[in-house]
């Protein structure tokens, strides 16, 4: 990950992950509240949560090929006994943290593929992910320049505070709040990568100063920035598919929207929030 390349590739993950997110819980919320649509089924709804976790599988596996086996990468080589020192210890970390969401998405494609594990199993172990992502980080930074420090110190904000969010919905799970403020730290995070590898490692060459106090003041303000886009995207994505919903009931005739008033004051039971 010490490059341009190896900080746009988890960013675009975690980009298209809090897209993904933002328009799954959207549809799902929107889908419980009419009980019309047939992703509200929750047959419907495993079958997302199961694209899903293999789509989470196969690019952590990726993501862990990639740190393994690139140009400088230690192929799966820990320790070099022959000068009797650690074989590329940044990249073996950046594995680390892919291994974590590869668990991850595993845990998840049995929670909803089967019947033999509890349904929070799956938030728990992301919380795992991202708890395990964040202490990699915190003590990935000695001996780095400051400006380096503290762009990955405002990435720790994020990555914690998804933690927490996650370890929430494992008690507070189909929380809409909870779930799009999720979404909008992992846009944040995706995001946030892809800045550290302009600043850092700058495809047009230009160097920053790493000492400089007025950069680090610019990059606090410019995560603010990053967190608004983030929040005003989410925003937008929800308004869009409420939207979409909202004029596909227009379209079902009065016939069927009699049929389907009885079921919307039925109460909602657990296994239909996924």
């Amino acid at each position: 990950m010490g490059s341009f390349k190896g900080h746009a590739l988890p960013g675009s993950f975690f980009l298209l992950a809090g897209v993904w997110w933002t328009v799954k819980h959207s549809l799902c919320f929107s889908s419980r509240r009419t009980k019309s649509l047939r992703t509200s089924s929750r047959a419907a709804q495993r079958r997302l949560e199961v694209i899903e976790g293999s789509a989470v599988l196969l690019c952590s596996v990726v993501g862990m090929l990639l740190e393994q086996f690139s140009a400088q990468g230690p192929a799966l080589q820990l320790f070099d006994s022959s000068q009797q020192r650690w074989t590329s210890l940044m990249n073996w970390q950046h594995s680390t943290m892919y291994l974590f969401f590869s668990l991850w998405a595993a845990v998840s494609l049995v929670v909803h593929s089967s019947e033999a594990a509890p349904l929070a199993l799956d938030r728990l172990m992301l919380a795992a992910a991202f708890f395990n992502e964040g202490f990699l980080f915190l003590y990935h930074l000695h001996g780095r320049a400051p400006l380096d420090v503290h762009l990955h110190h405002l990435l720790l904000f994020c990555v914690f505070g998804l933690a927490l969010l996650c370890l929430l919905e494992v008690f507070q799970r189909g929380n809409l709040v909870l779930e799009l403020l999720r979404c909008a730290l992992t846009l944040l995070q995706g995001s946030w990568f892809w800045q550290i590898g302009f600043v850092l490692y700058s495809p047009h060459g230009q160097v920053w100063d790493q000492s400089d106090h007025n950069n680090m003041m610019f990059v606090t303000m410019c995560f603010s920035w990053h967190l608004a886009v983030a929040m005003v995207i989410v925003s937008g994505i929800y308004a869009a598919v409420t939207c979409v919903v909202r004029s596909r009931l227009r379209r079902i005739p009065p016939m069927e929207m009699g049929l389907l008033k009885p079921r919307e004051r039925e109460p909602e039971s657990e296994d239909e929030v996924l």
